[in-house]
């Protein structure tokens, strides 16, 4: 009998139901409201734009009326492929962007377990403080210290040059091989804290009996951590991680473009910044719009294969 009711229930049509939701739920969807209307507006409207990315935009035509590219509004598509930059822009944006994620996905992690570990709360509010501040400095400002850093009279430069590392008296942003290490040690140093936050917001939601019951049964620290600690918050490592590999190919063009130079575009030049100077220095915005369209779909690709990865190897995903 329950189960034919709960049959039942399944047949009722999705319109019937959230409407019922509304009535009963009315003041949780006025909440969700104005989150809907921003991203109707600011996210989901701008995507109309898309479509120029398959015609030849002018300004004086509109988006309706501009003719299509060639090759069936693929040929902005095609010129980008076979251009000489094309391999380029891809090796130097995986290269920075994996570099970035290998270094600075664990590190956070790290950090999480370091604090839980330590038992002197002034000490450990000391360090936290520290670590947050950077996220709250704008990326100008920020990039203006690692400008001042690593340039010519720089205290890194002149450590590096004292270890015979590098040459004394001329900034490290002006050799090639040099600029993807700054990048990612500012990356590190700007996001550790703020992304430690979760990790640390998880591992205080274990449940102490579980460490109780170890220490019951001897394990030690190291032994809690690794049966413990680790497990309970590896749903938040998996989301996260699939989360930072949906943004791989989406570097960021601000902190790029500040920091680099065409002296060194060889290894600092991505997709990103390829894409803000040709679509807003070079006014070609059909090409730049395809580039850019280019690059979401590879994100979105691997965010959808990296949660299929994770659901089939440890059962756990976004969706």
């Amino acid at each position: 009998m329950k189960k034919s009711k709960k049959a039942a229930g399944c047949n009722v049509s999705f319109g019937i139901r959230l409407k019922k939701d509304l009535k009963k739920n009315y003041a949780a969807y006025l909440i969700f409201l104005p989150v809907l209307i921003y991203y109707i507006i600011f996210a989901y409207k701008p995507m109309y734009g898309l479509i120029i990315a398959f015609k030849n935009y002018t300004p004086a035509k509109g988006i309706m009326e501009s003719a299509w590219a060639d090759n069936y509004g693929l040929g902005h598509f095609i010129k980008f492929f076979n251009s000489y930059y094309f391999l380029r822009l891809l090796k130097n944006t995986l290269t920075i962007s994996l570099s970035t994620l290998l270094v600075t996905f664990p590190a956070p992690i790290i950090l999480a377990l370091l604090l839980n570990e330590v038992r002197a709360k002034k000490f450990k509010k000391t360090v936290q403080t520290l670590s947050y501040m950077p996220h709250f400095i704008s990326t100008v400002v920020i990039c203006s210290m690692i400008h001042l850093f690593v340039g010519g009279n720089g205290f890194i430069t002149n450590a590096l040059s004292a270890l015979g590392l590098a040459e004394g008296g001329i900034s490290l942003l002006s050799h090639e091989k040099m600029f993807v290490p700054t990048y990612v040690i500012s990356e590190l140093w700007q996001t550790i804290g703020w992304s430690a936050i979760i990790y640390i917001s998880a591992l205080a939601g274990i449940d102490q009996e579980l460490y109780e019951a170890a220490r019951i049964d001897g394990a030690n620290r190291w032994k809690q951590t690794l049966h413990i600690t680790i497990p309970s918050i590896m749903v938040t490592i998996i989301m996260m991680f699939i989360l930072k590999i949906g943004t791989v190919m989406s570097l960021g063009h601000e902190k790029i473009i500040l920091l680099y130079n065409p002296g060194i575009y060889n290894t600092a030049d991505v997709i990103s910044s390829y894409v803000y100077r040709k679509g807003l220095l070079e006014s070609n915005w059909s090409f730049s719009t395809a580039v850019g369209f280019f690059n979401s779909v590879i994100n979105l690709t691997l965010v959808i294969v990296s949660n299929k990865i994770c659901k089939k190897k440890t059962d756990m995903g976004l969706w």
